[in-house]
């Protein structure tokens, strides 16, 4: 019987930049093959306080960020299709 998978810190965090960047769990998991249960615990485990309760603030604002760097990253390329002359 084979035991159960490892996944690398890194491997986390890019499934949970996915659900922050607004695909669902349900999405990742099929993508990943990853069971929702356990990308749900990835995601407490991210944003938890000290005592373990989820951080409602913080997820929010990891969200927000997230936001924030997709729209830099629109307004970069626009600077560069307007900046081009003619």
């Amino acid at each position: 019987m084979e035991g159960m998978k490892r996944y690398d810190q890194e491997f986390k965090n890019e499934v949970i930049r996915k659900y922050l960047a607004g695909q669902t769990i349900a999405a990742i998991s099929r993508e990943t093959g990853v069971n929702e249960n356990v990308l749900h615990r990835w995601k407490q485990q991210m944003v938890a306080k000290d005592n373990g309760e989820p951080d409602r603030e913080k997820l929010a604002m990891r969200k927000r960020i997230m936001d924030l760097e997709m729209e830099v990253e629109v307004l970069k390329k626009a600077a560069i299709i307007f900046s081009r002359p003619g």
